[in-house]
């Protein structure tokens, strides 16, 4: 239960950052930035405070863990098989060119509308 009044204390210190925003309307844009990126960051502390965040919070780090044993492409294996599907996109859009006009020099001569 009092994750739940964490998470919605988090919700509401956003919406107010946010309509910190539209209330200070006649002040500068910095005052009003900063009241947005006020409410998130308090509402991000109170959030973290929750179980669902430290959750969350955990599930972040091990995304981190994770994307860091990937083995990434080489710059050279990037650039060709970037190629080859350039290549294959050309060579389809082609190919569909071609059976787009026979298609349609087909319909013409059924209909008598014949080129």
């Amino acid at each position: 239960m009092a994750d739940k009044i964490k998470l919605g204390l988090a919700a509401l210190l956003v919406i107010a950052g946010i309509a910190g925003f539209y209330l200070l309307q006649g002040s500068a844009m910095v005052l009003r930035v900063v009241s947005v990126l006020a409410g998130l960051a308090v509402a991000v502390a109170v959030a973290w405070l929750s179980e669902p965040g430290r959750r969350f919070a955990q599930f972040g780090r091990e995304s981190v863990v994770e994307a860091q044993k990937v083995v990434w492409p080489s710059r050279k294996e990037t650039l060709q098989t970037t190629g080859v599907v350039v290549a294959f996109v050309v060579v389809m859009a082609i190919f569909l060119w071609l059976v787009d006009a026979a298609l349609m020099s087909a319909v013409k001569l059924l209909m008598g509308r014949g080129d």
